[in-house]
């Protein structure tokens, strides 16, 4: 039975993809029932996408809102409790092989007066439970990158250059952000915007990222700095 499901997997495109040892074929049983449901709730979120490449796993209890506007590639897995809502400018671009696990919003439009401009997200991405990536500028990120939990990714800020007026009607800045390749953002980090992320940089956990990271870098602290290269 592993070496069958090692196979679909591979076909999935995880290549050199291997099960524990120390799982047995109960357990992966009923992995693969519980794995059955989420996957009837993916063929039906299917009909309404924009486009799909593959196949589409779905938890339960999550909303999907404006699903028109998301592309997907092969093999994306939807947790338990997710709240996605694709409605802005460019929509929601995933690559191949996206994992988005239980809980995490991904918000793309707070106001109807001014939508969010979209999300890509590339190959091999990993996103941990009860993140949150707020689309307001545009936010890319890259191939094989891995979210701890509690990460969370911010692309607008307020004005608040006169004290004589409320800040909710002085407007916001959307720079948006950039994260690269390979990176690996800690649990509980949190991302402002304006902020690119160099290839293969590590976050440590906890960090308040509010500048640019230079690639190769291991960053920490609020506000993050760079504590050496890798």
């Amino acid at each position: 039975m592993k070496k069958i499901i090692e196979t679909l997997i591979a076909k999935l495109g995880r290549s050199n993809y291997s099960l524990d040892k120390s799982i047995t074929s109960f357990d992966l049983f009923l992995v693969m029932y519980r794995m059955s449901f989420q996957l009837l709730m993916g063929l039906y979120l299917k009909l309404f996408l924009k486009s799909s490449k593959g196949i589409v796993f779905v938890g339960r209890r999550s909303r999907i809102y404006h699903k028109n506007k998301i592309s997907v590639g092969t093999t994306l897995n939807i947790g338990h409790n997710v709240y996605i809502n694709a409605l802005s400018v460019h929509g929601i671009t995933i690559g191949n092989n996206f994992t988005l696990k239980d809980n995490c919003i991904i918000d793309c439009t707070g106001v109807l007066r001014s939508l969010g401009q979209g999300l890509r997200i590339g190959n091999n991405v990993g996103i941990s439970e009860n993140c949150h990536i707020q689309v307001r500028g545009n936010v890319v990120i890259g191939d094989n990158v891995i979210f701890g939990p509690n990460v969370s990714i911010f692309s607008e800020n307020h004005i608040f250059k006169n004290p004589d007026l409320p800040i909710n009607i002085q407007g916001e800045s959307r720079i948006g952000v950039n994260i690269g390749n390979g990176v690996w953002i800690g649990s509980g980090s949190k991302i402002l915007d304006g902020v690119t992320v160099g290839e293969n940089t590590i976050i440590a956990a906890g960090s308040v990222v509010v500048k640019d990271v230079p690639p190769f870098s291991i960053v920490g602290g609020i506000p993050a700095k760079v504590l050496k290269s890798r």
